[in-house]
């Protein structure tokens, strides 16, 4: 008996170590096939500092002091001055606020507002490192400095002033902002002239901006929310493109699409009121006409397709319980999108973008060619973040997984070539490093503050020395493809900068500056 029982025994042992050796082996295969599957910890309250970055985020936040129009207020800038002061005076509104759109004088409400959008999306993502690196009360000053102007630039429900200046006697004029005599005339879209685009942009901004200030200056909040409010109704009532009711704008913001615009404002309506029709219109009443579901976009101030996706994954990443089963698919179908977005962006994704430079840069255009590759960036941090606090291990492309950090190591890649880590060694972030652009193509810091030019200061713009005023935080247009730059005041198409890309620098480098969790609500 006890020589049968011996042997059974030793039956289910082999039987039991062979089928712990299969699953061993199985775990193995999986974990080597699909390596990325590992859920990286939540990274919880800011960590520490990157230095770097902490300090690029500081310069490129001045850019906007820089470009601050109207009385300034505690000006940091020892250049700058008051300027614009009469602005909107013929049509009896204050328009002396905001900001000039680059390296001229207009005021060009469609990039503005994207600008605050941005801004205030950036601020509620990581204003807690912002905080961290001591930046957060900068970039709220900025955005308010946008969101005072918008205000005033939507005096009843169904009018809005969209433009300040004239942009053909702006561009024949080399002067500083604090000397400009010519007229400044305003334009408009109301219920005969339509600007969905430009409407529904700035309804997206005052939205975002009411939830950077409920917490701390609610009434402000509640003024920005009805504006918005009033806005989108406005833009989705009366619909066309602004840049066909202002024909003369087609040279310079030509607006392609006004849809695109539509989702966003209704994304950030959604966030800002929590109310349900909202989501439904983005989802079940709009999303297959607008969207493109399924085709991966370059975000950018004219098409904001990529980074509704990105918002409305939000959604899906940390629930919305009062949505319906067509509501969710919605979401599902924007999340999906954002994930396709993602995979183009990844350099070892099968879907991966072939556009880039010798040096890595996704380069998608040769004007202002940073643009897209550091708005895409900010996107890959924001999303790879919504995956880390939602404990989402990994995105599909085409059968290869990626995780978290692989979007995060993709976004630092780019966000290291523009501070310098490229093939010229120059940083195109100006002031940053020993080693950036010169010549930046900027009326104002091209030009002397003692100056007396009159419109005709031409001879600064051809001067071939640096300018005699640092543009501090001027994110230039950016390389040609073969990762060349040439520093000349005159070359506009690499030389110039714009507000817009340093909203979403500023994004970026937020996202980079330390690690954080994102917190599940706006509100």
């Amino acid at each position: 008996m006890g020589a049968k029982y011996t042997k059974g025994c030793t039956g289910w042992l082999i039987v039991l170590v062979v089928a712990a050796l299969v699953v061993a082996a199985a775990v193995f295969a999986i974990k080597k096939k699909q390596h990325h599957r590992d859920v990286l910890p939540v990274p919880g309250p800011p960590g520490a500092l990157d230095q770097k970055y902490a300090d690029a985020l500081g310069v490129a936040l001045q850019f906007f002091q820089v470009q601050k129009s109207g009385k300034l207020v505690n000006n940091k800038i020892s250049w700058r001055g008051d300027s614009a002061l009469n602005d909107g005076k013929e049509a009896g509104v204050d328009l002396s606020k905001g900001m000039y759109d680059a390296g001229d004088h207009m005021k060009f409400v469609f990039p503005m507002a994207y600008t605050a959008t941005v801004l205030s999306w950036s601020i509620l993502e990581y204003g807690d490192q912002m905080s961290a690196a001591k930046q957060l009360d900068q970039a709220i000053d900025s955005l308010k400095w946008i969101t005072d102007f918008l205000i005033n630039a939507h005096p009843s429900d169904n009018v809005l002033y969209v433009q300040v200046g004239d942009p053909d006697l702006d561009h024949k004029c080399w002067e500083r902002p604090e000397t400009m005599a010519e007229k400044r005339p305003l334009k408009q879209v109301n219920k005969n002239a339509p600007g969905s685009d430009v409407a529904a942009e700035v309804a997206a901004a005052m939205a975002a901006a009411s939830l950077v200030f409920k917490n701390t200056n609610s009434k402000y909040s509640d003024v920005l929310l009805q504006h918005a409010q009033k806005l989108f109704t406005f833009a989705d009532t009366h619909r066309g493109l602004y840049s066909a009711s202002i024909p003369e704008v087609q040279t310079y913001y030509n607006s392609t699409a006004f849809g695109d615009e539509l989702l966003w404002a209704a994304g950030w309506l959604y966030h800002a009121t929590g109310d349900q029709t909202y989501l439904s219109y983005v989802t079940v009443q709009n999303g297959d006409s607008f969207a493109d579901f399924g085709r991966p976009t370059w975000f950018s101030w004219d098409d904001k397709r990529a980074g509704t996706q990105v918002l409305l994954s939000r959604v899906n990443f940390f629930g919305s319980s009062q949505s319906s089963n067509a509501e969710m698919k919605g979401l599902q179908l924007y999340r999906k999108t954002a994930e396709a977005v993602m995979c183009g962006l990844l350099p070892d994704s099968p879907t991966a973008t072939s556009s880039r430079t010798d040096g890595g840069l996704v380069w998608i255009d040769e004007w202002n060619a940073l643009q897209h590759p550091v708005a895409a960036s900010f996107l890959a941090v924001v999303y790879s973040d919504y995956m880390l606090t939602s404990r989402t291990p990994e995105i599909q492309c085409s059968g290869k997984t990626f995780s978290p950090t692989d979007l995060r190591n993709f976004a630092t890649s780019q966000a290291d070539y523009l501070l310098g880590d490229n093939p010229m060694k120059l940083s195109y972030l100006v002031g940053y490093g020993d080693n950036y652009p010169q010549q930046v193509h900027h009326r104002g810091a091209s030009i002397p503050a003692d100056a007396k030019t009159g419109c005709n200061g031409f001879k600064w713009l051809s001067s071939t020395d640096p300018n005699p005023n640092i543009a501090m935080g001027a994110l230039v247009g950016g390389p040609f493809q073969n990762d060349s730059y040439i520093d000349s005041r005159n070359n506009s198409m690499q030389a110039e900068p714009s507000t817009y890309n340093s909203a979403v620098l500023v994004g970026l480098l937020s996202g980079l500056v330390t690690t954080s969790s994102l917190a599940t609500s706006f509100t």
